[in-house]
Formats: structure tokens, C-alpha cells, sequence
């Protein structure tokens, strides 16, 4: 019953809307002197207190203008206000193309002329014209500062902060709320996370330079989906311009940890047909990076448990609690070494049958491979029942020796094609979106559907562990730098295998999007122009999810020998280049190769 009472209703307000014999449609489209759209341009008929603004594909509409001639009057920041005289007649739509120019200012005997506004003042000016809390970035903007992903241009929005990996800014925080609580959308289309147990989007995922402007809404409004506590970033993709555009950018750079290259490059091109009905857009974009990282870590205590050497009623050791000060119960020192690769594809199309009804494609493609060895180096003080009175030292309330578990852990993969004996972290997005927009009489209607999909697989992550015991010195006089050594000088071959694993994951999501938006020109207050908008909107969501993890252990009459890890294939990493401090050395471990080599499916040898 309520089915047929909504379609009965759109059916009335559709045919009232054609009852308006003496009323035409005005649509338009507005760039500037090189071509580019304008959006956020403020465009009014002052005798009638009718006016809009313009998207993000520098587009107007507006509806119920009474037949007759009138002057339509656009405003933008920086350029010039120009005022056009447009012929309505009833029943019919008027089409406008309108090209701004950059204001000038004479100042005394100089006299400055713009080339051009930047795409940044076009951003501010749909982001003044806002009704709710918006910030709004440009490609030009982005372009600007070295930012190789889109996050790392996200956080230079106000109220905006990243969460970062390996010095990249990854998950996006707005207003201090946490990145499962904000949404990301490319296009207006929901873009699915491949986080395997929350709903964060990877926001290092997508190139910089595939976007073109970067849309924050702090505040959602009744239009859009509310399953945003702290906000919504749209990214929106470069659409066909109104001239042909060609752009091509080609960079390389070289990191000081690794000393490898570092290769950028990025291609777009865009034209229109002379009718003006067909555009298209094509961009492409690569970044490849081999970088690396060094880091220190550690957890603190003030107290710790020993072994007095006594035992109680049931036989059991009595241990004592010891209050001491602040101290690194466990201190890490860890060497990174990254390639990230970025691919990037997006090709946009349109084409406008007539004034009134015109459709849209767009598409993008973003593959990442992260490639990564970890080498981590451990000491953590040994358990209550392994400590006895004698084997630390306090020193004005001061932890300073202590027996420690040291271990040495080796990430890596499998040898050859792409994972290249490291753990391969294989990412991509994809998103296709369907979509139009209309003129029915005196309603505007546009429609959407899109498809996308987020994947993240990583086959063959190998770790390999060697452990041993022994005392480590404590130092914690500088409490930012802890650092623990090694009393005496322990050898490789105290080293123990102590674990060998490796995992596969794989998680995929898939979103399907779906909406109709109908929008009528209402005077209902009686206050000039007013919109009524209306719609339904349909979101379906898929997530999987595959995990497996494998521990080995060699057989007895293998024949192996890996025992220790004087046995095996190593890698040092000594010397006083170590970003953290020349006081740290991560020391000797399994090297890649080794951990590589390992046949596990070997049921001879595990």
C-alpha cells in the first residue's frame, strides 16, 4: 500500500511540474579562460531572486523560470562578474556557456593581471558556498607539496589527522574521532575497506595526482549517508574537459636509508568532440618507492617479580615483588626495508544527448604492492621464577641488570616473481560508477549506480625467530632513548631456532551503490528560491575474509641444519647510520634468502 501511495505522489509531482506552460529550464556550464570548470561560482537571475551554484563540473540548473528575457549575473572570487542576457521560453531549456576572466587591479603605475585563478580559490569558493562544514582541496593545492598518496594531502585540512605507516599517512582521523567512525567516498560512491576486521579505507592506496579535489564534510547533511560520526571525504575524480587537455609529469628522487631510487610519474588526457556532446578523460599514474625506516621501542615498569630461593607450604617457589623505578621491561630495535609500488588507472566519460538529459561513466583502478623485510631485535626481562637474587642489580633505585630473553626475528617471503623473498602485501580498489542527470519539466533528477571493490592479499609471510638468554645491561638515563646491551659478548651460535611460521591471508570486500534523487524548485516560505529534494538510495555489502597460519618445525632425521643461527645464512646491520642513534645496533639475522629457501612443503624435512 505504501508503494503505490509513493509512486502515485512522484506521479503528481511530476505531471504538475509539466502543468507549467509559462515556465523554461535555464542550464549552463561555466570555465574559465583555460577551459578548466569553475565550481562554487554563484550564479542569480536578480529579478526574479533566483540563483544556485555550480558543481564540481562547473554545471548549473535552474528551474521555474517564468517566460521572458532576463539577466543572469555570475560572481566568483578573482575574476571578473559578468552578466548575460538569456531568453526563456516556456516548456524549453536554455543552454549557456559562460567563460570568466581573471579580475585586475591597477595599483599606482603597476599594474597586475591574473593569468588564470588557481584551482584552490575554485575549491574555496564551492567551500564558501557550503550550507554545512566543508573543506575543500585542489589538485593545484596537492600539487604543491610532495605528497606522493592522497592521505598525505588529506592531512593538510584543517581538523584533520592521519595515522601513519612507514612515515605514509594512512587511515584518516576527523575531529578526533577514530577512522572506522568517518566514511571515504570516491565520486559520491562508497569506497569498501580491505581491513580485515574494521572498516577503514587506506587512504595511501590512491596516487595524489589521480585526484582532483578532496572533499571533507565535517557535518553530514539529510542527503547524504549517515554512517559518519566525525565526517565524510569525497574524492572526486578529474572529469572531460571542455578543450582538449594534455598533461604529463616525470620525477625521481633517491632515499638516503637505502640508497635506492625513487621514480614518480604520472599521464592525463581529455578532449571533447566539436559538437560538444562526447568528453572523455584518461589519467594514469605510477610510484615507485624503496625506502626504509629505523625505529626504537620499548615498555616500561617499576616493578618487577624474582625468585627469593624459598619455598612454601606446597612446595612452590615464593616470589617477591620489587619496587623499583621506571624501567624498559622490553625494548625493541627494529630495521624496516620498504618498496611500494603505486599503480593507478581512471578512465571518465559523457555525453550529453541534449540540454536536458545527459549520462556519465567513471572508473578507477589503484594496485599497490608493499613489499617489506623487518629484522626486530628483542630483550625482555625473564619471568618471576627465572630471576634469583643474584642476578640483577639495583643501583639508587635503579634497574641496571637484569636476565633477558633476546630474540632475533626475520620477516620475509618466498624467493622470485613479485614477492621477491619479502612480505608482499597485495592491495587494490577498483570503482565503476553508471550515472545521469535530467531535466523532466520542471524537476531535476539524476540517478547513480556504481560497483566497487577493495582486496588486500599476502601470500607466503614467512617469520623466522632465534632466541636466547642472557644479561643485558639497562640503561634509561635518557628516557626518550632506552637502551639495553648485552653483558659479555654472546655468540651466534647461542641463538636457538626458537619459531618458524608462515601465514596467508586474504580479504576482499564488495559494495554495490544505488541511488534516484528527484529535486523541485518550492517557494514555500515565501522567501525567494527554495528546493524540495527527495530520493532513495540502496547500499549492498559483501566482506570475506580467509586466513590460514602455519608453524614448522624440522624433523629429527631431516638432515637440516638450522639450529642455531651460526648455522644459517645471515645479515648484520651495525655501524653509526642508525636513524635512531650510532648507540643502537640491531645486530646479526637469518637473512631473507635463508628464510626464503625453506621448502615447508617438504614433508621430509617438517
Amino acid at each position: 500500500m505504501n508503494l503505490k501511495i509513493t509512486l502515485v505522489t512522484l506521479f503528481v509531482a511530476f505531471n504538475c511540474c509539466f502543468l507549467y506552460a509559462q515556465e523554461g529550464v535555464v542550464r549552463g556550464t561555466i570555465t574559465d579562460e583555460n577551459g578548466i570548470y569553475v565550481p562554487g561560482a554563484s550564479v542569480m537571475i536578480q529579478q526574479l531572486k533566483k540563483g544556485t551554484v555550480t558543481d564540481f563540473d562547473g554545471e548549473f540548473t535552474l528551474l521555474e523560470i517564468p517566460q521572458g528575457t532576463y539577466e543572469l549575473a555570475v560572481k566568483y572570487l578573482g575574476y571578473e562578474t559578468i552578466t548575460k542576457e538569456v531568453e526563456v521560453e516556456a516548456g524549453k531549456t536554455t543552454t549557456v556557456k559562460l567563460v570568466l576572466n581573471a579580475a585586475e587591479t591597477t595599483l599606482g603605475t603597476v599594474q597586475i593581471i591574473g593569468n588564470g585563478l588557481s584551482a584552490q580559490a575554485k575549491a574555496l569558493n564551492s567551500q564558501k558556498n557550503k550550507t554545512n562544514i566543508t573543506n575543500i582541496v585542489s589538485t593545484e593545492q596537492i600539487g604543491k607539496f610532495p605528497d606522493a598518496n592522497i592521505g598525505d594531502a588529506a592531512k593538510r585540512i584543517p581538523g584533520i589527522t592521519m595515522q601513519v605507516d612507514q612515515g605514509e599517512a594512512r587511515n584518516i582521523i576527523v575531529r578526533g574521532l577514530a577512522p572506522q567512525l568517518n566514511s571515504v567516498t570516491l565520486n559520491g560512491s562508497r569506497i569498501p575497506s580491505a581491513e580485515g576486521d574494521n572498516r577503514n579505507v587506506q587512504m595511501d592506496l590512491i596516487p595524489s595526482d589521480m585526484i582532483q579535489t578532496i572533499e571533507v564534510n565535517k557535518a553530514v547533511t539529510p542527503d547524504m549517508d549517515g554512517d559518519a560520526l566525525g565526517g565524510s571525504v569525497n574524492l572526486v575524480t578529474r572529469s572531460a574537459p571542455e578543450s582538449f587537455r594534455l598533461s604529463a609529469t616525470l620525477g625521481s628522487g633517491l632515499n638516503f636509508i637505502t640508497d635506492k631510487r625513487i621514480l614518480n610519474g604520472s599521464f592525463l588526457i581529455g578532449d571533447r568532440t566539436k559538437d560538444g556532446k562526447f568528453g572523455y578523460m584518461l589519467s594514469a599514474s605510477i610510484n615507485d618507492n624503496d625506502f626504509g625506516s629505523d625505529n626504537v621501542e620499548a615498555d616500561w615498569a617499576n616493578e618487577f617479580e624474582y625468585n627469593t630461593g624459598l619455598l612454601d607450604a606446597n612446595g612452590d617457589d615464593i616470589l617477591e615483588e620489587r619496587a623499583v623505578n621506571p624501567y624498559a621491561e622490553k625494548f625493541e630495535i627494529r630495521k624496516y626495508l620498504v618498496q611500494r609500488v603505486r599503480r593507478s588507472f581512471s578512465a571518465n566519460f559523457d555525453y550529453r544527448f541534449n540540454p536536458n538529459n545527459s549520462i556519465y561513466f567513471k572508473s578507477m583502478y589503484n594496485w599497490r604492492d608493499d613489499r617489506e623485510n623487518r629484522f626486530a631485535m628483542t630483550s625482555e626481562i625473564l619471568d618471576g621464577e627465572d630471576i634469583a637474587a643474584g642476578d640483577f642489580e639495583i643501583n639508587n633505585g635503579n634497574l641496571t641488570r637484569f636476565p633477558a630473553e633476546v630474540t632475533r626475528e626475520t620477516k620475509g617471503g618466498i624467493p622470485g616473481g613479485r614477492i621477491q623473498n619479502r612480505r608482499l602485501e597485495d592491495q587494490r580498489m577498483q570503482n565503476y560508477t553508471l550515472g545521469g542527470d535530467h531535466i523532466l519539466g520542471n524537476v531535476k533528477f539524476d540517478w547513480m549506480g556504481s560497483y566497487a571493490k577493495a582486496s588486500e592479499e599476502r601470500p607466503h609471510e614467512r617469520y623466522v625467530v632465534y632466541a636466547s638468554e642472557y644479561q643485558v645491561n639497562n640503561d634509561v638515563s635518557n628516557s626518550k632513548k632506552p637502551l639495553h646491551t648485552a653483558v659479555g659478548n654472546p655468540s651466534l651460535a647461542d641463538f636457538e631456532l626458537d619459531e618458524l611460521t608462515e601465514e596467508y591471508q586474504y580479504t576482499e570486500e564488495e559494495d554495490f551503490n544505488m541511488f534516484a534523487n528527484a529535486e523541485l524548485a518550492s517557494d514555500f516560505f515565501g522567501n525567494g528560491d527554495g528546493i524540495i529534494k527527495f530520493g532513495i538510495r540502496g547500499r549492498f555489502k559483501n566482506k570475506h575474509r580467509d586466513n590460514n597460519f602455519f608453524e614448522y618445525e624440522p624433523l629429527e632425521n631431516s638432515g637440516l641444519n638450522i639450529e642455531t643461527l651460526a648455522d644459517v645464512g645471515t645479515r648484520t646491520y651495525t655501524g653509526d647510520d642508525f636513524l635512531a642513534g650510532k648507540q643502537y645496533h640491531p645486530g646479526t639475522f637469518a637473512s631473507p634468502e635463508f628464510l626464503g629457501s625453506l621448502d615447508f612443503d617438504n614433508k621430509n624435512l617438517f
